[in-house]
């Protein structure tokens, strides 16, 4: 059967929608370079000096700090969890398996408004001070779906026989994970830290609520739209925090595939 050719209201559709996502962004890097304080066109001038005034700004570098050392904690501890439950669901059959499955998609859809309240509660009554580490632990809840969904799909595409081979060649279950599985999910398990890695950088409803006196960058960047002269800073460092989100999620996405094609 021969395929029509011609104009495609499929292409058309994506093409709206991909004009409606990438405007706001493309809009967002033409005004960094905007020579004025106000986001409006005509554009006053060309000037790079708001990503010069980036690097001398300590509350931005410490926010920053703080949003890289817990999205590389959280993002570990969230992929080496999410593994764990994968292999779990993917491996082996027990009573309760359709429950836990249920619970590990949980943080999908519950409003993070509620879970930040819900945590910020839970923390305020058992004693633990608020510091950028609830924030982190919070983070780890809300990444471990994704984790896991990522390396699921990655551990459904080969047969456990591998694993079985292994030991029957005398390594041990443990062994066998470590020499077989691991290392065909390797490509997965990269995509899975570095979408909990995104998600935990961007990441502001939950973060608001737990991070006490040690803002994240998206606190931080929320807390200075209160003051019109530091617009220019938080649109340049959004431009380049979108840009290098962007840029991470398509790597997250070709090693997602480069796994797929291994199978």
């Amino acid at each position: 059967m021969r395929r029509k050719s011609g104009f495609s209201f499929g292409l058309f559709y994506f093409l709206v929608v991909a004009f409606i996502l990438f405007l706001p962004i493309l809009l967002l890097v033409v005004f960094s370079f905007n020579d004025s304080t106000k986001l409006v066109f005509p554009l006053k001038g060309f000037t790079t000096q708001h990503y010069a005034d980036l690097v001398g700004n300590r509350e931005m570098v410490e926010a920053v700090r703080t949003s890289v050392l817990l999205g590389l904690g959280s993002s570990f501890l969230a992929t080496a969890l999410g593994t764990m439950g994968a292999i779990a669901l993917s491996r082996f059959k027990f009573p309760g398996k359709g429950f836990f499955t249920a619970v590990s998609a949980l943080p999908l859809v519950i409003p993070y408004v509620i879970l930040g309240v819900s945590l910020l509660i839970m923390f305020n009554q058992v004693g633990i001070k608020l510091s950028a580490w609830t924030a982190g632990l919070a983070h780890v809840v809300i990444s471990i779906p994704y984790a896991l969904l990522i390396i699921s799909s990655r551990l459904a595409g080969f047969p456990d026989n591998l694993e079985e081979a292994a030991m029957d060649l005398g390594a041990t279950y443990w062994g066998a994970l470590l020499r077989v599985t691991i290392p065909i999910s390797f490509p997965a398990l990269v995509a899975a830290f570095l979408i909990c890695f995104t998600i935990s950088f961007d990441e502001f409803a939950i973060s608001s609520f737990l991070v006490g006196t040690q803002p994240t960058l998206p606190v931080y960047l929320y807390s200075q739209l209160r003051f019109p002269t530091r617009l220019p800073l938080v649109v340049s460092l959004s431009s380049i925090l979108m840009v290098a989100t962007m840029i991470i999620m398509l790597l997250a996405e070709w090693l997602r595939r480069l796994g797929d094609t291994t199978r």
